[in-house]
C-alpha cells in the first residue's frame, strides 16, 4: 500500500535550464534545504521506517505485526532489497532520524525477481502484465509518505525528481505500484473510483486486475451521473498526480484491513508521462539537480 498524503497539487513553472548530469552524485535534486536523495545505511533505512510508522499507524491507524507495534517502525522484508528514496531538511538541527521528511520505497525488477517477487503481487496479478512486456524493466514505487509539515509543492516536486532520476539512472521503462484511498469501504469513494474505471482504467497490452479473491468492483456510478470535477476533487492528491503524469489505473479494487485502505494499481510506462513533466525535470533529470 502508499499512503496519499502530498496534500497539494503540483503547479509546475516554466523549465529552467538543466543542471548537468547527476549520474556522478548521490544526491538527486535540492530545493532550498531540502534534498532528494536514496538511504545510505541502514540507520537512515531505519528513519525512514519511523517516519512511515508515525504516518500510518500514528496518523492513519494501520496495524503493523506486534514487533513492528513495540519498535514503532513499519517495516518488512522489502526493506531489504528496496532502495529507499529520502527527502531530507538539512535545515533541522540534530540527527538524520530528525531530518527526513518524507520517503519512498523503490524496487526494479531484476531485484524483485532475484528475491521472490514484487510487494504488489499480493494484491494484484502482476505476472501476465511482466510477461507481456520482456523488452521493458518495471519499478515498483511504494510506502509513498511525507510528515504533515512537509505535504507541499517542494517536497512533491523533489520526491518525483527522484523518481525519475532512479528511474533514468537504471534503464526503467515503467512504473507501477499500490495507490491508497483512505478505509477499508470502497463504497465511500464510489464517485472517484467509477470515475477511474471509466476514464483511466489499463487496456491491451497493459491490462492488469486485482487477483479475484480479492477483487472488489470499481464502477459502482454510471457515467452520465458522474461529474468528472467531483470525482477529481475526491481522489487523493497522489493518484491526481500519477493521472497528471499519464498514469493507467488497473481493474479492480483491494481493500488494506491492515493498513485500514482501499488500493488501486497505478501503472505509468515511461514513454506516456507527460512531454511537459519531462520538460519540467529535465530529459536528463538535471531540473532540480546540483
Amino acid at each position: 500500500m502508499a499512503i496519499e498524503l502530498l496534500n497539494r497539487e503540483l503547479t509546475l513553472d516554466h523549465p529552467s535550464t538543466p543542471a548537468p548530469s547527476i549520474e556522478k552524485s548521490d544526491v538527486f535534486g535540492r530545493i532550498g534545504s531540502l534534498e532528494t536523495r536514496l538511504a545510505r545505511n541502514s540507520r537512515e533505512i531505519d528513519a525512514a521506517q519511523s517516519v512511515r510508522y508515525r504516518v500510518f499507524v500514528e496518523e492513519m491507524n494501520a496495524m503493523l505485526p506486534p514487533e513492528a507495534m513495540h519498535l514503532r517502525r513499519d517495516f518488512d522484508s522489502y526493506d531489504d532489497i528496496c532502495d529507499h528514496l529520502l527527502v531530507v531538511d538539512n535545515a533541522i538541527d540534530g540527527e538524520i532520524e530528525d531530518q527526513i521528511v518524507g520517503t519512498y520505497r523503490l524496487l526494479r525488477q531484476e531485484v524483485a525477481m532475484a528475491n521472490g517477487g514484487f510487494y504488489s503481487a499480493s494484491e494484484f496479478d502482476i505476472e501476465p502484465l511482466l510477461k507481456r512486456h520482456p523488452d521493458k524493466q518495471f519499478m515498483e514505487l511504494g510506502r509513498s509518505c511525507v510528515l504533515p509539515d512537509y505535504r507541499t509543492k517542494r517536497t512533491v516536486e523533489l520526491l518525483w525528481q527522484g523518481n525519475w532520476a532512479y528511474a533514468l539512472r537504471h534503464g526503467m521503462g515503467a512504473m507501477f505500484g499500490c495507490a491508497s484511498f483512505p478505509g477499508v469501504d470502497p463504497q465511500e469513494h464510489a464517485l472517484a473510483l467509477s470515475f477511474l474505471h471509466q476514464n483511466s482504467r489499463v487496456k491491451d497490452e497493459w491490462m492488469v486486475s486485482a487477483k479475484s479473491d480479492l477483487y472488489r468492483k470499481m464502477d459502482m456510478i454510471p457515467a452520465d451521473e458522474i461529474n468528472p470535477r467531483q470525482a477529481l476533487s475526491a481522489m487523493p492528491p497522489l493518484v491526481k498526480g500519477y493521472l497528471r503524469l499519464g498514469a493507467m489505473i488497473g481493474d479492480g479494487a483491494v481493500v488494506d484491513q491492515a493498513f485500514n485502505t482501499t488500493d488501486v494499481l497505478i501503472v505509468l510506462p515511461i514513454a506516456v508521462i507527460s512531454g511537459r513533466y519531462i520538460n519540467h525535470f529535465g530529459a536528463d533529470a538535471g531540473r532540480f539537480a546540483s
